[in-house]
């Protein structure tokens, strides 16, 4: 069995090489690795045209994004089976086999991931209960945060097709996008064992430099509610999740005297919490206010709901 690994980097030489050689270092063989190189200027592509393991292949796009150079490397995988790697973290050396052989003794399951050790400026951090990650139709656990890392996941390649690639219009919260879609129509087969390592606190970080991820967070849970695959009860969790996140937003905002902004944020607050008590449709037309919707992503390509049949069903 095949997998595809695919890294995606920018400018994180020192953190590449670290990466790559945790690949190197599995304990099962038989993969293939291809980095995607998103424009870097340090040294990157000078490193990787010395790499001579026969199993590593690199490409080069031009400052495009993570989801962008993601879906790069999904497209050119070989393998039957994908799994991600940020650059900036490792697999301990167990990883995919321990993955392997949890697939092979749930064999129903087309996507497995793994709990991680967190470090944030060279010290390990505890993580905290309401980081605690789930196994199976775990939807409800990952609208309120980003549960599953993308580098502990594997997945079918069969899966990827189906519910679509990353989306490039996100440029950040891509992950959380693509497990919301995830989750809502599949179960998630998950190991309760650090099989990761994930390092944090760079400056180079999205999440350090952007305020106010939970926009993109709404824009992704708004595509999410009107996707067709949830269940009343879904539709009605996610409606009061986009509520809430509204009013942090409208907190946030007038917090940096955008009053603009955050009253705009309030009045959105106010109407999901209402569609979240009626379990209501959302408002016509709601998909192309561009609070929550930028338009299509690229390479979505949603399946219909009946491609699903009772697997969507039994989402709630």
């Amino acid at each position: 069995m095949l997998i595809t690994v695919i890294i995606p980097t920018f400018n994180r030489l020192p953190l590449l090489i670290r990466a790559v050689n945790s690949v190197c270092g599995q304990t099962y063989a038989h993969w293939e690795l291809i980095v995607v190189d998103d424009g870097s200027t340090d040294g990157t592509t000078g490193y990787l045209a010395t790499v001579q393991e026969p199993r590593i292949r690199w490409l080069r796009q031009e400052r495009r994004g993570v989801s962008t150079a993601r879906n790069l490397g999904i497209a050119a995988a070989r393998g039957d089976w994908i799994a991600f790697l940020d650059s900036d973290d490792y697999w301990h050396e167990s990883k995919l086999q321990r993955q392997l052989a949890e697939l092979a003794a749930f064999p129903e399951y087309r996507a497995v991931y793994t709990d991680e050790i967190w470090i944030r400026r060279g010290k390990r951090v505890n993580q905290k209960k309401i980081h605690r990650k789930y196994g199976g139709w775990i939807y409800s656990y990952c609208l309120a945060r980003c549960i599953i890392s993308p580098s502990s996941i594997l997945l079918t390649r069969s899966l990827l097709e189906e519910i679509g690639y990353f989306d490039e219009s996100l440029p950040v919260c891509e992950d959380y996008e693509l497990w919301l879609r995830l989750s809502s129509r599949n179960p998630v087969l998950f190991i309760q064992e650090p099989l990761i390592t994930k390092t944090g606190g760079h400056e180079d970080q999205l999440s350090r430099s952007m305020w106010g991820l939970d926009r993109y967070r709404v824009k992704a849970l708004t595509k999410t509610y009107d996707s067709g695959f949830l269940t009343p009860r879904l539709q009605k969790e996610t409606a009061g999740e986009i509520a809430k996140k509204c009013a942090v937003l409208a907190k946030g905002f007038r917090n940096r005297q955008k009053d603009a902004e955050s009253k705009m944020y309030l009045d959105s607050s106010r109407q999901w919490e209402s569609l979240s008590e009626a379990g209501s449709c959302s408002p016509a037309g709601a998909l192309q206010n561009n609070l929550f919707y930028d338009g299509p992503g690229h390479h979505l390509g949603l399946p219909s709901p009946e491609f699903f049949g009772k697997n969507h069903l039994c989402a709630g």
